[in-house]
């Protein structure tokens, strides 16, 4: 079997899933995991499927066929990469009034320690005392051993007092 990654993005309108799960099921294809949604009045996604190594030359030409019909998905064969076995898995909460930079300057903080954002989520949402459009991620991070947590955490704080976010390390 060989996994397939792909990325998808089309107008948003009812029927894309069935569309491109009808396509992954009639070329031998099994739809494993998926995250997708609704962003700025497109459909974006993307999503894993598992195929037999002989049917996944079919499969990719049946998936590049979907863009006549609006449907734009890019897909690559998965090349697993080495798990740190001598690692450690944190969540980061992040919440605070939206302004430019906030993403870069996490990312910016965790790649400094060699931290892998294994899974990162964000999203505008209303201020529960005010109108304000607060900003909101949540982020799985894989630490490596070495990585002194209380030294991540003030390096946060600091960025955070900047930002005038609030960050939690779980």
């Amino acid at each position: 079997m060989t996994s397939l990654v792909l990325t998808i993005i089309a107008r948003d309108k009812p029927g894309l899933v069935e569309q491109l799960s009808l396509t992954i099921a009639n070329n031998g294809g099994n739809w494993l995991e998926s995250s997708m949604s609704r962003l700025a009045g497109k459909f974006a996604g993307i999503l894993i499927v598992s195929v037999a190594e002989e049917q996944a030359d079919i499969l990719l030409d049946a998936l590049r066929k979907l863009e006549s019909q609006g449907l734009k998905v890019v897909a690559e064969r998965s090349q697993e990469s080495e798990t740190l076995t001598d690692s450690n898995n944190i969540t980061l909460e992040l919440i605070g009034h939206d302004k430019p930079g906030i993403v870069r300057e996490i990312s910016q903080a965790l790649s400094r320690y060699n931290i892998n954002v294994e899974r990162l989520s964000t999203e505008l949402v209303s201020g529960s005392m005010s109108a304000e459009e607060l900003f909101k991620a949540d982020a799985d991070l894989t630490v490596p051993a070495g990585v002194d947590l209380d030294d991540l955490q003030q390096s946060l704080e600091a960025i955070a007092n900047d930002l005038m976010v609030d960050i939690t390390l779980n």
